[in-house]
């Protein structure tokens, strides 16, 4: 008798699995490890200019979760998204991410100043995954949903902060990667064009994607986001409703 094959239950399986993670800074700059800080282990001496931007984090995501990060400036939400991107690895502990990221922090970091914004479109587009006849097949519509047709042969440099975003937004809303990163890099688009973006959001949620949204707008994150996570001092506080974490923020913020 043939022994039945063993299948894996999606629905149950993490997307994302953070398990003791943590990260550590320079004051001024990236910690640097040297090859004796490699063999030194996790409890070596610690430099009097370094901190813990996070520690001891742990969690796992589901996919089509929709989860808010939620604290203070510099309490290392953003970092956390990075290390979910895996643009940044952590020092200690281990982050696993089982889906592709399409990444909507610092969106245009990636953009070169002297090539054209058609030339940035085909090169950011194709550096995370799309062929040459796939950006081809949908360049019109990306131009169009930035809203930026007049300024295809200018280059990016030339850009306003606000129309740069918009091309950004609208090459990474292009892909079809199942996780979605946003950390407020719309705050300085226009309203009109904010919430253009957000129903966009909405449709791949819709679709069934896995978001990670920073914003201080609780507005933002209500609409969004289901659940919560509280982070403090580098911290996990709270892992709970959307309407936990912000609660719990919001109480320790007016005991402050």
């Amino acid at each position: 008798m043939t022994a039945p094959v063993a299948t894996v239950d999606v629905r149950t399986t993490p997307v994302i699995a953070v398990e003791e993670a943590g990260i550590r800074f320079r004051r001024n700059r990236r910690s640097h490890r040297s090859f004796k800080d490699l063999f030194a282990g996790r409890n070596r001496r610690r430099r009097p200019d370094e901190f813990w931007a996070l520690r001891h984090v742990s969690f796992t995501v589901q996919p089509g979760e929709s989860i808010g990060v939620v604290g203070r400036n510099g309490q290392g939400k953003s970092t956390l998204l990075k290390l979910v991107a895996q643009v940044m690895l952590p020092d200690e502990g281990r982050v696993h991410v089982g889906a592709g990221v399409a990444p909507l922090i610092e969106i245009t970091g990636g953009f070169v100043g002297d090539l054209t914004v058609r030339d940035n479109v085909f090169l950011t587009a194709g550096l995370h995954g799309m062929s040459k006849a796939e950006i081809q097949a949908a360049f019109d519509d990306i131009i169009a949903f930035a809203e930026i047709g007049d300024f295809v042969d200018t280059p990016y440099k030339h850009l306003s902060s606000g129309m740069k975003v918009r091309i950004a937004f609208a090459v990474i809303a292009r892909l079809e990667e199942p996780i979605i990163l946003v950390d407020e890099v719309l705050a300085v688009g226009d309203r009109a064009f904010r919430e253009k973006c957000y129903r966009r959001i909405d449709e791949m949620l819709a679709g069934g994607r896995t978001l990670f949204f920073v914003s201080h707008n609780d507005k933002d994150l209500r609409r969004f986001c289901t659940r919560g996570l509280y982070l403090d001092k580098g911290a996990l506080v709270l892992d709970g409703t959307i309407d936990e974490a912000l609660d719990r923020y919001a109480a320790d913020s007016a005991g402050a």
